[in-house]
């Protein structure tokens, strides 16, 4: 049933946890996975003014995400790591509604929780607008 799956991934606890629910998953229906993270305009300029190099700043964003490829390569699946950059509700919604997917899996919080506050979680933003099926993990 499920023979592509993306996870959006930010590498806070809630997307550890999605990464857990999506690696079972693909377990289950064998499937290969995307990973996507979603880099905003206010990170990538924090980033670039905080650290020396680009190779740095590549490197700072393969850590947070670190936790999730040790859980999906300690399992065995297939995966492709994705960073795009954009706010990332509807970067991630692009980025699906694109791809051949069967389901996104997705944490219920990020990181920034004022955005959450302000402006609704980017779990509420893809479930709404991603043309496949949403699983939103608390």
């Amino acid at each position: 049933m499920f023979k592509s799956i993306l996870l959006a991934s930010d590498g806070s606890t809630h997307s550890i946890r999605a990464a857990e629910k999506a690696i079972a998953l693909c377990k289950l229906h064998h499937a290969k996975m995307d990973v996507v993270y979603s880099i905003d305009e206010s990170t990538s300029k924090s980033d670039v003014l905080t650290n020396n190099s680009k190779f740095e700043v590549e490197k700072k964003r393969k850590e947070k995400l670190a936790p999730v490829v040790e859980l999906l390569e300690k399992e065995g699946i297939t995966y492709q790591v994705h960073m795009i950059h954009g706010d990332p509700g509807p970067s991630i919604v692009a980025f699906a509604n694109k791809g051949n997917y069967d389901c996104v899996v997705i944490g219920s919080r990020g990181l920034n929780k004022l955005q959450t506050m302000v402006l609704g979680s980017v779990s509420h933003k893809v479930a709404k607008r991603v043309q496949v099926p949403v699983l939103i993990v608390k």
